[in-house]
């Protein structure tokens, strides 16, 4: 089974996250942000990951901390759960269209970190989530799971269903990426023998 829990306390935050890489999509949430809870919601619905999140953080003073650092203990999750990502796809994609929202997110588990973020958002916040928080999340995803992360919203105009529909190709796409080839079982896909 391709599961990993990981702990990560600081000053600012207690954060613990659990997932099943081969799960159902199930989550149990609790960042102490509700839009944030929602994305992540989508998030493991459309990765069929078993997800559980809990999160304290320095709310008091604002968001920020408390993402960043979901971000990273999620990546560091992912990391530990691929283990040495025999037989994996490595590279997967997803494309969301939510009402007139269209999103697109691509990843590779290169070992390598490296974020490409296009998207523009009109409203400072969606909920209590902080529009110039959802790049940050996935640069922090990114660099604790060591994957190239393209993510991008072609167009739309309401920032929530933009952020959705990133959100879901983001799962879209780690499913993809995570996904076994069974013809290429216990072999490691990279030319240069390592990930």
């Amino acid at each position: 089974m391709r599961n990993a829990r990981i702990e990560r306390k600081t000053n600012e935050t207690d954060v613990v996250v659990s997932l099943e890489i081969d799960g159902t999509g199930t989550s149990e949430l609790d960042t102490g942000i509700g839009f944030f809870n929602h994305m992540l919601a989508q998030f493991a619905k459309q990765s069929l990951i078993d997800l559980k999140v809990q999160a304290k953080g320095d709310l008091e003073i604002d968001e920020h901390h408390t993402i960043e650092d979901v971000g990273l203990a999620l990546g560091a999750t992912f990391k530990k759960a691929l283990g040495d990502k025999l037989g994996i796809e490595r590279y997967g994609s997803g494309e969301v269209p939510m009402d007139e929202a269209l999103a697109r997110v691509a990843i590779d588990w290169s070992g390598r970190s490296c974020t490409v973020f296009k998207a523009k958002f009109s409203r400072e916040k969606v909920g209590e989530m902080p529009t110039e928080m959802v790049a940050h999340f996935f640069e922090a995803f990114s660099r604790a799971s060591e994957c190239t992360l393209h993510a991008r919203v072609a167009y739309g105009e309401n920032d929530h269903h933009k952020i959705e529909a990133l959100f879901k190709a983001f799962g879209r796409a780690v499913k993809a990426a995570c996904a076994i080839e069974p013809r290429a079982i216990g072999i490691l896909p990279s030319t240069k023998g390592t990930l």
